[in-house]
């Protein structure tokens, strides 16, 4: 086990410079610690979410030290808990592109890893509603593709369609057997008991400050602890895992100049979606589904729409919308859309809902490499050797299908520092 340093000052040294702590820049205090006074790790994986935790886990089957650090107080308080809990079958991206690769190979990572391990999920099923004849000719574009990839699909006849979910109103439908829901939380608990139980270390409200590549090799990575005692501690790793999800560009960009291009290459936008709760009014029928039920998406894939999703105790909930934000720490529910719009958007495919059958839930907001109304952009998951950053691996814009993909993620990490 790695043993963070918790210690009061040994030297009149370190003691000098505990006290500037508070008037110096986080680089400059990075710089003033001596070799000894830094805590030595193998691997450092910055971000406690899913992927973080997946990749900890994952590390820590290996020979060393491995230390995820998460800046909020608990694991997975941000995009990973904040979202639909769907495991996605992997439908919808391009073919070579690793939304598509990871998804389908986490998907069954994740199916097998759930039944040995015990958290709850559900492979309840997904439908795709078609509402006019340009949307149907999606889906059978879609069907095609599916069939490219290898993940099973079907078409369903409207006298299927309206015996199977007679509140559901759909043109043309396309079924995905493999779509499931899944206990996010449950998922990341069973994530962290696993990589402690490797040897791993798991810092809550340790937030990365500084980074630098160390002149004999690895990085070293300034850390605030949020101990009054003591504040910050330094960290030299051999190889470091950028995991930071809403805040991957910031951790990357801490390493480069500003005139360098992953200031550009890697900066996230950020997309808000606020979900909604079913509370079925008393003026409206009672509304009952089997299954997930997603609209056509939109031509880019920026967003699945606001979709019909259930919980692990069957309860409906919807979203999320979609609304641009500049700032990744606003979780408000009020704003966007009003929910009149959001109601008529459900009504497209379930005609029975209203405005006063919804109530605001809780609001995710997803890490975007891709402009508002920008093209599809792919995941960045790349070990940094060739920009002069070697053991040094960025996995940035990881929004969905980020929680189905994970323990593939975590794979493909190995793979690229081992």
């Amino acid at each position: 086990m790695i043993r963070l340093l918790k210690t009061r000052p040994r030297t009149v040294a370190t003691l000098l410079l505990w006290q500037r702590q508070y008037t110096v820049s986080a680089a400059e205090r990075l710089g003033s610690y001596a070799s000894e006074d830094m805590t030595n790790v193998d691997h450092l994986v910055i971000g406690g979410g899913v992927v973080g935790l997946a990749i900890g886990r994952q590390l820590a089957a290996r020979q060393g030290s491995t230390l995820v650090v998460e800046k909020n107080r608990g694991f997975g308080m941000e995009t990973s808990s904040r979202n639909s809990e769907v495991i996605h079958a992997g439908i919808y991206y391009p073919k070579t592109s690793l939304r598509t690769r990871l998804c389908i190979e986490g998907k069954h990572m994740l199916y097998t890893y759930c039944q040995e391990h015990s958290v709850p999920f559900k492979r309840i099923g997904k439908w795709v509603v078609a509402q006019n004849d340009e949307q149907a000719e999606y889906l059978r574009q879609l069907a095609v593709h599916c069939a490219d990839v290898d993940v099973p699909v079907h078409m369903v006849s409207q006298k299927q369609a309206k015996h199977d979910e007679p509140f559901v109103q759909a043109h043309a439908v396309l079924a995905s057997p493999t779509t499931g829901i899944i206990d996010s939380h449950g998922l990341m608990t069973t994530l962290h008991q696993d990589l402690t139980e490797r040897g791993a270390d798991l810092a809550l409200g340790t937030e990365v400050q500084a980074i630098h590549r160390d002149n004999t090799g690895g990085y070293r990575v300034l850390l605030a602890t949020g101990d009054s005692d003591m504040p910050h501690m330094a960290v030299r790793a051999a190889t470091v895992v950028n995991a930071a999800g809403l805040w991957a560009d910031r951790i990357a960009c801490m390493l480069v100049p500003d005139d360098h291009e992953w200031h550009s290459k890697y900066k996230l936008h950020f997309a808000k979606g606020r979900y909604y709760l079913h509370t079925n009014s008393s003026d409206s029928p009672s509304i009952r589904v089997q299954r997930l039920v997603y609209p056509v998406p939109d031509k880019q894939i920026t967003s699945l729409g606001t979709h019909l999703t259930l919980d692990m105790g069957g309860a409906i909930r919807f979203g999320p919308d979609l609304e641009w934000v500049s700032s990744n720490t606003d979780y408000a529910t009020d704003g966007g859309e009003p929910i009149k719009n959001v109601a008529a958007a459900i009504a497209e495919y379930l005609p029975m809902i209203q405005a006063n059958d919804l109530a605001p839930g809780y609001t995710g907001i997803r890490p975007k490499l891709q402009l508002p109304g920008g093209v599809f952009r792919d995941f960045v998951i790349k070990e940094e050797s060739d920009a002069g950053f070697p053991g040094f691996v960025n996995l940035v814009g990881i929004e969905s299908p980020g929680l189905t993909s994970s323990l593939a993620m975590a794979q493909m990490v190995d793979r690229l520092l081992h």
